[in-house]
């Protein structure tokens, strides 16, 4: 530790240094080699469920949880769901959070009828998952309220931490390049932190395709992103692809947390 951190490291035994996250495009595979971290006091609730599903020759599940108005989010989430059914013995499975808005201002705001093959989910549910991506417009570089409203009725999951140990993720659309793509993910941490989960970013493990500057690209090292415009905009294969990666990428922590 630094001057005036007050805990000064034993000569005989050097503190342990943070390997620098991966840069190639393989760098989902070296998240095989994480170790998971130990803590004795955390709720083992995912733990065990995700152990037993091992056991079992059953899938692991990673739920790809969204809200999406005008269907940019929910694309991403189909293409997350690629990537996360590409790892052997992993699920995606995708859900939609319940609209908040009235089906009259649906109409007047334009908005396409929701995908009836996807269903809603309760906050019950998300007990299930081994782990969770989360995806969501933004608003002002938060979150959508629909997306809030879901996480405002866990309430009696954080009062037990059904939740505690499990890891997640976001992936997020903005209508400008200023319009949030960092921020509506990293207002969204704390979210988690209350449930005691697990924040697994996709950081720059992507590779080359997160420094290209040739064409706009939604995304960030928090998860993928897209840019919607004025909502005519379809995403990017580049944004696509991003997305594919990071349910590739966490359907693989997933399952090295599950085999630690």
């Amino acid at each position: 530790m630094g001057k005036g951190g007050g805990c000064v490291p034993s000569k005989k035994k050097p503190p342990p240094v943070a390997d620098d996250a991966p840069t190639e495009p393989a760098g989902a595979s070296r998240a095989a080699s994480i170790s998971a971290p130990e803590d004795s006091h955390a709720p083992a609730q995912g733990a065990t469920t995700s152990s037993s599903a091992l056991s079992r020759g059953a899938k692991l599940k990673i739920f790809i949880v969204f809200y999406s108005m005008y269907g940019h989010v929910e694309g991403l989430a189909k293409r997350l769901k690629r990537g996360v059914d590409g790892v052997e013995g992993v699920e995606g499975v995708l859900y939609r959070v319940p609209e908040t808005l009235p089906i009259e201002v649906l109409n007047q705001m334009r908005a396409p009828p929701k995908d009836e093959t996807i269903p809603e989910i309760t906050a019950a549910e998300l007990a299930a998952a081994d782990g969770v991506l989360f995806g969501f417009p933004t608003r002002y570089g938060s979150m959508a309220a629909q997306m809030k409203a879901f996480f405002d009725s866990t309430g009696h999951l954080w009062k037990e931490q059904k939740l505690a140990g499990k890891p997640a993720g976001f992936f997020v659309s903005t209508g400008t390049q200023g319009g949030g793509q960092e921020t509506t993910a990293w207002t969204a941490i704390t979210q988690l932190a209350h449930h005691g989960m697990l924040f697994v970013p996709v950081g720059y493990t992507f590779g080359p395709g997160m420094f290209k500057m040739d064409s706009i690209r939604g995304g960030s090292p928090y998860g993928a992103g897209v840019f919607a415009g004025d909502g005519t905009r379809e995403p990017s294969e580049t944004e696509l692809a991003l997305a594919e990666h990071q349910g590739k990428y966490m359907a693989i922590v997933v399952k090295r947390l599950a085999q630690s």
